[in-house]
């Protein structure tokens, strides 16, 4: 009996892409006949015309199946949730706006069959602003210092993931999971094979500082104590350092008394100094608590509004 692979692809606001992300996937599986395959699209209830364009093509086509939630649940959750609702033996996830290279798809089936649960694609270089480019560098850089995993560099969620391991995830419970840490902890052997990211050809990405601040923030909070640590030896440090200045300050206003002023200066700069320090750290430990705070609400990932051709 040929395998099920199960394609998953979230999309929101992808009118210009959906159908040729939905042609050039069946086109490579028309080519690979000993494999089965779905492709399942989650719909993160877009306001153009793609849940429409998917409804049209899953009329002719039963490997099609959709999901429309009922409201935009965001970038995180809903790609997960997708990914839990693939009953494949191999699940592959690709986005819709096809900077994930569908031609990597029989690559990744290869290595699979070779033996690795997990084959995912790394971008060293892509197509994009250069800014952008730059802050995704620097974001890998401190995730490898500061994590207490491993970190797959260049790394977006792209790639193959094997039954086993779908299983794994269902298991964690996760409100607000940071799925490219989890591929990292559960401990399977990752392939990487790497490509160069193209840029975007139709459409508006959905993509900002926002959402990679947010992504960020999720694996930080997730995956490190170090920023909390930080803060108790900062206070430490900042504390003795400013102990030393007091007693200099002390000397020198004693040894010359009429001649030595502190001034006003020194001063504000102290209180901006420290003010600025307590604010950062009183952000890093809002980002815990607001993690915590999901934890505990522990509401489901999405709510659906519809599904199609899923029996």
């Amino acid at each position: 009996m040929n395998k099920l692979i199960s394609v998953v692809t979230p999309c929101y606001n992808e009118e210009d892409n959906i159908a040729d992300i939905y042609q050039q996937v069946k086109a490579i599986f028309t080519h690979l006949p000993q494999y089965h395959y779905e492709h399942v699209f989650i719909d993160n209830h877009s306001t153009d015309h793609t849940v429409a364009i998917l409804k049209k093509l899953a009329l002719h086509d039963k490997n099609i199946k959709i999901i429309v939630n009922s409201r935009n649940f965001g970038h995180i959750r809903s790609p997960f949730y997708a990914l839990l609702q693939a009953q494949g033996d191999a699940v592959i996830s690709i986005v819709a706006d096809l900077q994930d290279p569908p031609t990597l798809i029989p690559e990744f089936l290869k290595q699979w069959e070779a033996g690795y649960k997990i084959v995912v694609g790394v971008k060293p270089t892509a197509q994009e602003n250069f800014f952008m480019a730059a802050f995704r560098r620097l974001c890998y850089r401190v995730f490898s210092k500061l994590t207490n995993i491993k970190q797959i560099k260049n790394f977006t969620g792209f790639g193959l993931y094997d039954r086993s391991f779908i299983e794994i995830l269902r298991q964690f419970d996760e409100p607000y999971p940071y799925f490219r840490g989890l591929v990292s902890e559960v401990g399977f052997d990752v392939l990487e094979i790497p490509y160069t990211q193209p840029a975007r050809k139709k459409g508006i990405t959905k993509n900002n500082l926002f959402t990679l601040y947010d992504i960020a923030m999720l694996g930080l909070t997730s995956y490190s104590k170090v920023p909390m640590r930080l803060a108790t030896s900062l206070g430490f440090i900042l504390g003795a350092i400013s102990l030393v200045v007091s007693i200099i300050f002390i000397f020198l206003k004693l040894m010359f008394w009429n001649s030595f002023g502190i001034g006003v200066a020194p001063i504000l700069i102290g209180i901006f100094f420290f003010a600025a320090i307590q604010l950062f750290f009183i952000g890093i430990l809002g980002e815990y608590i607001a993690a915590i705070y999901v934890r505990v609400q522990n509401r489901p990932l999405v709510i659906e509004e519809e599904r199609i051709n899923f029996e």
